[in-house]
């Protein structure tokens, strides 16, 4: 080898060192790090980003894994991973991590980037599944979790052995809807922040699925099913029953079975396939009937303030504390069966305004870095308020379901907005050194 050919062979050494390391840290979590190159990396490196995150896992893996070789084992898994990597890909995700059989999917971009991924992967494994059938081989089911959340990512581990990894509440919550899926047989659900965060969901297939209580989270959190992949018999089947299943399970929740169990049998009449009716009817059939206190003081007790929804800076504080007894209020009131509410509404619109008024130029004074985010959220909350009011002001609106809307719209957004994102702005204040 020439001199002059020392230069050009060390450059493309260098060249397919990078794209080997890119395979293990995908080069888009190091431009999100800020770091042009696997090298500069150092420990501890970390960029605080709210994210959609992706979930995903292959139902009864370990029993499939146990029928086979393990050599066999290895080479299904990299043919689902290979099949499953592009699909993340071109919906603009980095894939984080293979857990075994699962997926952790990132996406910086839309929320709307990790939804269109799930539905995208399960239409992928419906051909793969077509492949495995001619091999003679069983079909294989997936389940797909998605939430989005501010997240921090970064280097840990040690000087010899470090990972790239997300860290978050936001994460937990992902990984944990994933799970869920198994318990109603559906294969993708998504977080009320995800569900809100997306640009139109009306683009999509989408109904209310449950309510949750999630280890570490004092408010329940919403479960969507996003149902576009499915059949088109069933797509269509799920669309024409949507309304009364979501108003049964709006029975349900507030105690009301004896309510919510004919209109699932009538669901299940037009759509006998769908397994989450059948969830349902096994839960009413399940209770007694009793409410266990009236819907309106359960709510009443969820909203009341408690000191773990402070924030730290006391006009903050005290602005939460207005808009929920107000919302608590409206609950009162609904629950009494009196819809003349407009001078109640207004007075929550009046407060809503004023409060995010409020917070918003204190983030432009501060120089929030989140500001757009939180801004965001805002208006998703100002667009929920316009829709509810309307609810509430038409004619012959039931009660119960205006109160499970409550429940599910205001109280719900409300608690969950202030114990994560109005927390992270008002520590962001206090080490400013407003309090």
């Amino acid at each position: 080898m020439s001199d002059t050919d020392a230069p050009t062979s060390a450059a493309t050494e260098l060249t397919e060192t990078e794209i080997a390391y890119g395979r293990f840290v995908p080069r888009q979590f190091l431009q999100l790090l800020g770091r042009p190159s696997i090298v500069d990396v150092k420990l501890g490196d970390n960029v605080e980003q709210e994210m959609t995150l992706l979930f995903s896992d292959i139902r009864d893996f370990t029993a499939l894994s146990e029928s086979i070789l393990p050599a066999e084992n290895f080479r299904f898994i990299n043919s689902y991973l290979s099949t499953m990597e592009p699909v993340v890909a071109r919906n603009r995700g980095i894939i984080d991590k293979y857990i075994g059989d699962g997926i952790m999917a990132l996406f910086a971009g839309a929320a709307d980037d990790g939804v269109r991924a799930g539905v995208d992967m399960l239409r992928q494994l419906a051909i793969y599944n077509q492949g495995r059938a001619r091999a003679g081989y069983a079909q294989i089911r997936i389940g797909i979790g998605v939430n989005t959340g501010l997240v921090m990512m970064g280097t840990v581990g040690g000087h010899n052995r470090m990972d790239s990894t997300v860290i978050g509440d936001a994460v937990n919550l992902a990984s944990r809807l994933e799970g869920l899926t198994k318990s109603y047989s559906t294969p993708l659900v998504i977080s009320a922040h995800t569900l809100h965060a997306l640009e139109d969901p009306a683009v999509y297939c989408i109904r209310f699925l449950d309510r949750v209580t999630i280890k570490g989270r004092y408010q329940a959190q919403s479960v969507y099913e996003v149902f576009d992949a499915d059949s088109d018999q069933m797509r269509e089947h799920k669309q024409e029953t949507r309304d009364d299943f979501e108003r049964a399970l709006a029975y349900y929740h507030m105690g009301r079975s004896e309510l919510a169990e004919p209109l699932l049998q009538a669901c299940l009449e037009r759509s006998a396939g769908d397994t989450a009716i059948r969830v349902y009817l096994e839960r009413c059939q399940g209770t007694d009937g009793a409410t266990h206190g009236a819907p309106a003081s359960r709510i009443d007790a969820q909203i009341a303030w408690r000191p773990e929804f402070s924030v730290g800076v006391a006009d903050i504080d005290a602005e939460h504390r207005e808009l929920l007894a107000t919302i608590a209020e409206l609950a009162r009131q609904i629950g009494n069966g009196d819809t003349r509410v407009a001078q109640l509404l207004d007075r929550i619109e009046t407060c809503m305004e004023r409060h995010f008024g409020a917070e918003e130029e204190r983030m432009l004074r501060h120089a929030y870095p989140f500001a757009r985010e939180h801004r965001a959220q805002h208006n998703t909350f100002r667009r929920l308020f316009g829709e509810m009011r309307r609810e509430i002001e038409a004619t012959g609106a039931d009660p119960l379901y205006l109160l499970f809307h409550i429940q599910l719209v205001l109280v719900d957004w409300k608690i969950n907005h202030i114990a994560k994102s109005d927390t992270h702005f008002g520590n962001f204040l206090q080490r400013a050194g407003v309090r």
